[in-house]
C-alpha cells in the first residue's frame, strides 16, 4: 500500500514539473503576463490654431475649411477664431488660442507690421507659426510661409490690361496697405504697367481694406469725380465686386475691372454677358490650405518641411473660364 501511494505521489510531481516547463510562450498575453508593447503605437492629438484677417471673406473660409480637413483627418483638434479684419482683436484672440493650449498656428495678419506682440506671445509660448497667404513684416518669427506668387498676380493682370488698352489711360487702385499679399499684387500690376508702350496713370488709390462694401462706398465717390477711367485694379475678388456694384449704379460701359482670386463669386460676374469684369488672377485656398496643413504636421512630427512655398497663380477671364468652372474654387 505505501509503495502504490509513494508512486502516486511521484507521479503527480512530474506531472507538475512538465505543467510548469511547458508554461512559457503559449496562450494569451494575460497567460504568460508580458506586458504589452507600446512603443509602436502613434496617436496624434495636437491642437493647432487657425486665425485669417476675416471669415467673412470666401477666400479665408475656405482655406480654414482645407486645413481643417487635413488636420481632423489626422487625429488632432483646430481652434479658429475671427478677427473681422480688427487687429487688436486678433492679437486678442491669438492670446487665447495660446491659453488653450496651441501647438501651431496658421496665421495670416490683418496688420503684417502691428501683429508683432502676438508673435512675440506665440515664440514665449513655444507655439509654431504657420505663415499663410499674407506675409508677417518680422519674418524671423514665421517657421514657414506658404502663399501664393502674388506679385505675378498683379503682373498678370497688367499684362492683360496692356493688351486691351494699348492707347493707355486712366486707372484706379483700390488697395488694402496693411495686407502685404496686397501690397505685392498692386506691385506687381504697376511694374507691369511701367513696361507699356504708351502710358497709363494712377489717378486715384484708395484703400479699402480687401472690403466690398468699403471698395463700393470709395468706387462710388471715384466714379463722381473722375472720367475717363479705363480700368480699376483690385487688391482682391470682394473689392472688385464692390467696384463692379459701383461701376454699374453709375451705369458704366467702358470700364475694365481686376481681380485677384479666382473666388466663385466673382467667375460667376465674369460669366455674364457684357460684363465690366475684365478677369481675375486665381489662387487656389485648397491646395494651399491642404499644404499648409501638411507642414504644420510635419513639425509636430519632426519631420522635414519646405520653409518658404509658393503656389502658382493663373489668369482667368471669359476666354478659359469654362476650364475652371463658376462654381466652386480651383
Amino acid at each position: 500500500m505505501k509503495q502504490k501511494k509513494y508512486t502516486k505521489l511521484i507521479i503527480l510531481f512530474l506531472c507538475l514539473c512538465l505543467l510548469t516547463s511547458c508554461k512559457k510562450d503559449v496562450g494569451t498575453d494575460e497567460d504568460n503576463a508580458v506586458p504589452a508593447n507600446t512603443d509602436d503605437v502613434t496617436e496624434e492629438n495636437y491642437t493647432f490654431g487657425f486665425s485669417g484677417m476675416t471669415m467673412e471673406l470666401p477666400f479665408y473660409i475656405t482655406l480654414e475649411a482645407a486645413i481643417r480637413e487635413v488636420i481632423e483627418n489626422s487625429g488632432s483638434t483646430m481652434i479658429t477664431k475671427d478677427p473681422a479684419l480688427d487687429s487688436e482683436l486678433q492679437i486678442s484672440q491669438i492670446n487665447e488660442m495660446i491659453e488653450a493650449g496651441i501647438d501651431v498656428i496658421f496665421l495670416s495678419p490683418v496688420d503684417w507690421e502691428g501683429i508683432l506682440p502676438a508673435l512675440e506671445a506665440l515664440k514665449n509660448a513655444d507655439v509654431k507659426i504657420v505663415n499663410v497667404d499674407s506675409h508677417i513684416k518680422d519674418t524671423k518669427y514665421a517657421d514657414a510661409y506658404i502663399g501664393s506668387d502674388n506679385k505675378n498676380a498683379g503682373y498678370l493682370c497688367g499684362e492683360d490690361l496692356i493688351n486691351k488698352c494699348p492707347d493707355g489711360g486712366k486707372v484706379v487702385i483700390l488697395e488694402s496697405s496693411n495686407t502685404n499679399s496686397v501690397v505685392e499684387r498692386i506691385t506687381g500690376f504697376e511694374e507691369a504697367l511701367a513696361k507699356a508702350a504708351n502710358g497709363f496713370t494712377i489717378s486715384v488709390r484708395r484703400d479699402v481694406e480687401g472690403d466690398l462694401n468699403l471698395a463700393l462706398q470709395a468706387a462710388k465717390d471715384i466714379f463722381a469725380k473722375e472720367e475717363d477711367i479705363v480700368a480699376v485694379m483690385c487688391g482682391n475678388d470682394q473689392s472688385a465686386l464692390g467696384a463692379l456694384a459701383a461701376a454699374n449704379e453709375a451705369d458704366l460701359k467702358d470700364i475694365l475691372i481686376y481681380g485677384v482670386d479666382g473666388s466663385p463669386d466673382l467667375k460667376k460676374e465674369l460669366d455674364k454677358p457684357g460684363t465690366l469684369i475684365a478677369g481675375t488672377a486665381a489662387q487656389s485656398p485648397l491646395n494651399m490650405g491642404r499644404e499648409a496643413a501638411n507642414i504644420g504636421l510635419a513639425m509636430m512630427r519632426g519631420e522635414k518641411y519646405e520653409k518658404e512655398t509658393y503656389t502658382d497663380v493663373f489668369f482667368i477671364d471669359k476666354k478659359n473660364l469654362e476650364l475652371y468652372g463658376t462654381d466652386g474654387w480651383q
